[in-house]
């Protein structure tokens, strides 16, 4: 029997933690947009409509590169503090890909890398019970 492969998210529209689950220990990477607050500086000056172009492309990309982590896990948890996971799982849930994919979704403030960590650990543990 294969073991379930379990992943945390913790994500805002700047940044995703992904940590996964592994009997007791997490293995953290990170993904960033590439929308930063001075690509926006630079789209807003030329035109309100580029940025507004240019910001909705990047951030299409950034869930895709969210969601291809996403296809090799069982169960998954996105959790933050805003509503970035809301439009990653709406995006999500198009794609049949996804449909066997137990993910769920949790509001949770900004928190320390140690914070997050113990909520992953926490969640599986939880439901492992």
């Amino acid at each position: 029997m294969r073991m379930k492969k379990n992943l945390g998210i913790w994500m805002d529209h700047s940044s995703a933690h992904l940590m996964e689950f592994i009997t007791d220990s997490i293995e953290v990477d990170t993904i960033q947009s590439k929308f930063t607050h001075e690509e926006k500086e630079h789209s807003l000056a030329k035109s309100e409509t580029l940025m507004h172009n240019k910001e909705q492309h990047q951030q299409a990309v950034y869930y895709e590169r969210i969601g291809k982590a996403i296809k090799d896990y069982h169960d998954v948890i996105i959790f933050g503090p805003t509503d970035a996971k809301v439009e990653l799982i709406n995006i999500l849930r198009v794609d049949h890909t996804f449909d066997k994919i137990n993910i769920k979704t949790e509001q949770a403030d900004k928190m320390t890398k140690n914070q997050r960590n113990t909520f992953v650990n926490e969640y599986f543990h939880n439901r492992n019970l």
